[in-house]
């Protein structure tokens, strides 16, 4: 069967059968709905259902909780239509979103940034290049089926014609199917497979108000691609670039950063370092990333925060920026899910 989904206050409207979730069914008919995981892990599709009646198939209790569920939240990556449906959704892309591809790549270089991150450049097809918002996230798909993704930090506008290419911020996670491979046999003209562009994290450009990024680890590299994008367009909207670690080292692209900070003038740039050691002699802010925007910024309220990293990151921010006066819709969240945070 099939049924009518209304995400308001927007209007805009499609179909779902019984058997696709709402977030599938809208991402099929060109409707922008929030997502980040698609695994029912990170919360980011979360919104109120108004009306009509929805099935949740396994999901994490952080990302939905049995309280908000009864409450009339749903989770569009994992909820599946019994009836006609009305979604409330501010944060839904009034525009067409990019079509979705899979597409082979050619590994162009790998450079060893930190002791554990690796900044790897692909070559797309130069006959059919991804379009993409910056900000977004491509799939790799492994050879078993299973998926691993990462966001694109360069901005769209940084291909060079004929040979296209995005770069990855990938993290070493020991034992892991797929960043074992990035930083062991993984070799320069490796041909892999992706599916992109994914996700609905990228800058609302309708809006004019201050910006707050959050970042920890390589949940800078949406950030870097943002922050490109938004000095190619000319966007002077103030910002403030959050970026922790654990040590100054995971701050692995700072002179970057501080290179960008002096070419636009509207960004503030505060790194955070939460376990500096004695030989680190770091002499700049500490303690928990999340909390040093807090410290600044005591008043959300007029603000748009895009927040991206460690779901335990993400999470704190959420409900900490709510209380300091921060609407709901004006927070944009990519929290870096691992395989062992997936259901």
């Amino acid at each position: 069967m099939s049924f009518n989904i209304t995400v308001q206050p927007s209007g805009r409207a499609f179909t779902a059968t019984s058997d696709e979730t709402l977030l599938a069914a809208g991402l099929r008919q060109g409707i922008g709905l929030p997502y980040g995981c698609k695994d029912g892990a990170c919360g980011s599709c979360k919104c109120k259902k108004i009306s009509g009646e929805v099935t949740h198939g396994t999901h994490q209790e952080k990302a939905l909780s049995a309280d908000e569920e009864a409450n009339g939240f749903v989770l569009t990556c994992c909820a599946t239509a019994h009836s006609d449906v009305v979604l409330e959704s501010r944060q839904v892309v009034e525009e067409g979103a990019f079509p979705i591809k899979k597409m082979p790549v050619r590994v162009v270089s790998l450079e060893k940034v930190s002791h554990d991150v690796m900044v790897v450049k692909l070559q797309l097809p130069a006959t059919d290049p991804m379009k993409f918002h910056a900000g977004q996230y491509v799939d790799f798909l492994l050879r078993d089926g299973d998926r691993r993704s990462y966001s694109m930090a360069n901005a769209p506008h940084t291909f060079v014609e004929g040979a296209p290419a995005i770069e990855l911020h990938i993290r070493h996670m020991p034992g892991g199917k797929f960043t074992d491979h990035v930083f062991g046999a993984m070799k320069e003209k490796e041909i892999q497979r992706i599916e992109g562009p994914q996700g609905s994290f990228f800058l609302r450009e309708d809006s004019d108000k201050p910006l707050v990024f959050l970042a920890s680890g390589t949940g800078f590299a949406p950030i870097k691609a943002i922050l490109e994008h938004m000095q190619h367009k000319g966007i002077t909207r103030p910002v403030s670039l959050y970026w922790g670690g654990r040590r100054p080292a995971d701050l692995y692209m700072h002179d970057w950063v501080q290179a960008q900070a002096a070419a636009m003038p509207n960004l503030t740039y505060i790194p955070v370092v939460s376990d500096a050691l004695p030989e680190d002699n770091w002499t700049g802010r500490t303690g928990f990333v999340h909390a040093a925007v807090l410290q600044d910024h005591a008043d959300l309220s007029g603000h748009q925060v895009y927040a991206c990293g460690a779901p335990i990151v993400v999470d704190s921010a959420r409900a900490a920026y709510t209380q300091a006066g921060l609407p709901s819709d004006e927070f944009y969240a990519d929290s870096f899910t691992s395989a062992a945070d997936k259901v």
